[in-house]
């Protein structure tokens, strides 16, 4: 007992510490007025935030512990205990102005740099597991404007709106003729951006999804429509699984083509993903004049791609594999960290927090269980055990 006592004391002390990540002075969120005028102007990241846990990791950690598994305990701890982003959802009952303060004064606190993911938009998820958000427009104007009272001077870095680029209202056959909500989405977008961005200390960064979603022209295009050129840059992998080294090479393609499309050159024009690597870096030397550390830079998610993408087992024919959704076997990647050897990767940080469910995952059956787990997962957001000591247990790099 005295064990368990322990352990879960120190799970609920180090993740509500100032202990943080280190993260090198180097090249990341406010490292200066970089390519975008005017944005990130706040102190040189050194470390990053840790929030309060989910309710649900203290709970596994003692159940862990009292099963006697302190080894699978202290992982958890450690999972926990990792700097990661506040997200903040318009939730029922919440008072976003009071979040985010609280949020960024827990950050001053810790000496830390504070990660918040904005998730309100109106018909975000197009109606899938994490369904929700703003009414409207209006009520979505009004919510950003709490956001930004509620940080107030402090330096923060903003994930805007995970996957409202990458997910648009006309990709999933939710608008009419006009396409009235996906012209509403941009709106919406580009009114965060203005009223964000224009705080020195705030760096805003756009979805750009994941290099293995939409071919570079297409998520340029919609990045410069959503205002690009007034945020500090672009996010890749929201909550998802793609390597390190596919993003990479996806955030280069993306750069070089906004800067060649600054230059006046046509989007569609600029090489993709699916191009010979050696082909795709001679065009850009070719026809991108801006030098490259002019270019638009962008932060990773990397909290649950150390392992990679799952690809569903051949013989389990799923009529809709969800290969994004509580996928098994997968491990926590890189610790958060601006030291990341790329002057276009501002950051790697831990966007979604390892652990939360992403959904009931049926994989197209009538479920309720996921026919690949067999349990029936919880909701988005909600607390998930299996998973989360299979990414802790799978970590790549290890835990330490």
């Amino acid at each position: 007992m005295r064990a368990l006592t322990a352990l879960v004391a120190a799970g609920a002390a180090l993740v509500l510490a100032a202990g943080t990540a280190a993260a090198g002075p180097h090249h990341g969120p406010g490292k200066g007025p970089g390519p975008n005028p005017g944005k990130g102007k706040g102190p040189s990241v050194t470390r990053f935030h840790v929030p309060p846990p989910n309710p649900g990791a203290l709970t596994q950690i003692k159940d862990l512990a009292r099963a006697g598994q302190f080894r699978d305990a202290d992982l958890i701890r450690r999972m926990i205990s990792t700097p990661q982003a506040v997200w903040l959802t318009g939730q029922e009952g919440h008072d976003v102005r009071a979040d985010a303060r609280r949020t960024v004064t827990d950050a001053k606190r810790q000496k830390a740099m504070p990660v918040l993911s904005l998730y309100n938009v109106p018909g975000r998820d197009c109606a899938q597991y994490s369904a929700g958000g703003a009414s409207d427009t209006a009520e979505y104007i009004e919510w950003i404007d709490q956001v930004a009272k509620g940080i107030g001077p402090h330096p923060s870095i903003v994930i805007l709106e995970p996957d409202s680029l990458a997910l648009m209202p006309n990709d999933c056959g939710q608008d009419d003729e006009e396409e009235t909500l996906t012209a509403a989405r941009f709106t919406e977008i580009r009114y965060a951006v203005d009223v964000l961005a224009s705080k020195p200390k705030v760096n805003v960064y756009l979805d750009a999804g994941h290099s293995d979603w939409h071919r570079v022209d297409s998520i340029v295009t919609r990045l410069i429509e959503a205002d690009i050129a007034s945020a500090r840059g672009y996010y890749l992998n929201p909550s998802n699984y793609q390597t390190d080294e596919s993003l990479a090479r996806y955030g280069n393609l993306i750069s070089g083509c906004l800067a060649y499309a600054a230059e006046g050159g046509d989007p569609a024009d600029c090489p993709n993903q699916w191009w010979e690597p050696q082909e795709a870096l001679e065009w850009l030397a070719e026809h991108v004049t801006t030098d490259r550390a002019e270019w638009t830079p962008y932060v990773t998610d990397t909290s649950r791609n150390g392992r990679g993408p799952w690809s569903a087992p051949e013989d389990a024919a799923y009529p809709d594999p969800q290969t994004w959704c509580n996928p098994p076997d997968r491990g926590l990647g890189q610790r958060p960290t601006a030291n990341t050897g790329d002057p276009l990767i501002d950051a790697h940080l831990w966007i979604k927090i390892p652990g939360e469910s992403d959904g009931e995952c049926l994989r197209g059956t009538d479920g309720p269980e996921d026919p690949e787990r067999g349990t029936v997962a919880p909701r988005a957001g909600q607390w998930f055990p299996q998973q989360a000591l299979e990414l802790a247990r799978l970590a790549q790099p290890a835990l330490r």
